[in-house]
């Protein structure tokens, strides 16, 4: 898994070029995670792991490998679960997807949530154009999700859902939060793979 989510990240900056992995730098006013500021020049994990809402994925990349991938250059997307989306699982599972001989199973379903390349909602928006609308993309996991830009809320912010290869909706509570590697979104599911 690991090699895979290098090699889709290196063909991405390749074809992409650096120009624009630059282009995905914060403007000013990164979200803040968990009430914790969110730096544009740290890494998805540097940043992930000052969140304390975000203990559980950061455990569960640590536990897949997965941890020195999504330090690495870049650029990528992720779906980022919150603690309360991991307990949503079943708590077994959940114990025993972080076992050692479980690696590859959670890696599958980590890399589930990373999209190659980095996509903000402004430029998801460009894609749905002004009417609002869907786009599937494949994930770096080989999984299927569909991204939706839903009505606008009443504070006038743009609304995502994600729906995975199971029908699960997962909302995307912290959109925009910009990385030296990418962006993350906040999400509030466990998106998991077609059974």
């Amino acid at each position: 898994m690991t090699s895979k989510l290098m090699a889709a990240a290196a063909a991405l900056s390749l074809t992409a070029g650096a120009a624009a992995a630059e282009s995905h730098m914060s403007p000013a006013g990164n979200p803040m995670v968990d009430g914790v500021e969110m730096m544009p020049d740290m890494t998805i994990v540097e940043n992930a792991s000052n969140a304390g809402n975000l203990s559980t994925l950061v455990a569960a990349v640590q536990a897949a490998g997965l941890a020195d991938t999504l330090a690495g250059e870049g650029p990528f997307t992720v779906l980022a679960p919150t603690n309360d989306a991991f307990a949503k699982l079943d708590q077994t599972q959940l114990d025993d997807l972080m076992k050692p001989e479980n690696q590859a199973a959670l890696a599958k379903i980590l890399t589930c949530h990373v999209i190659p390349g980095a996509m903000n909602t402004e430029e998801l928006a460009g894609q749905f154009g002004n009417e609002g609308g869907e786009q599937e993309l494949e994930t770096v996991g080989g999984c299927m999700v569909t991204i939706r830009k839903d009505a606008v809320k009443a504070e006038g912010e743009e609304h995502f859902t994600i729906t995975d290869e199971r029908g699960q909706v997962a909302e995307i509570m912290t959109p925009d939060v910009f990385q030296s590697n990418g962006v993350v979104h906040v999400i509030d599911t466990v998106l998991l793979p077609a059974e």
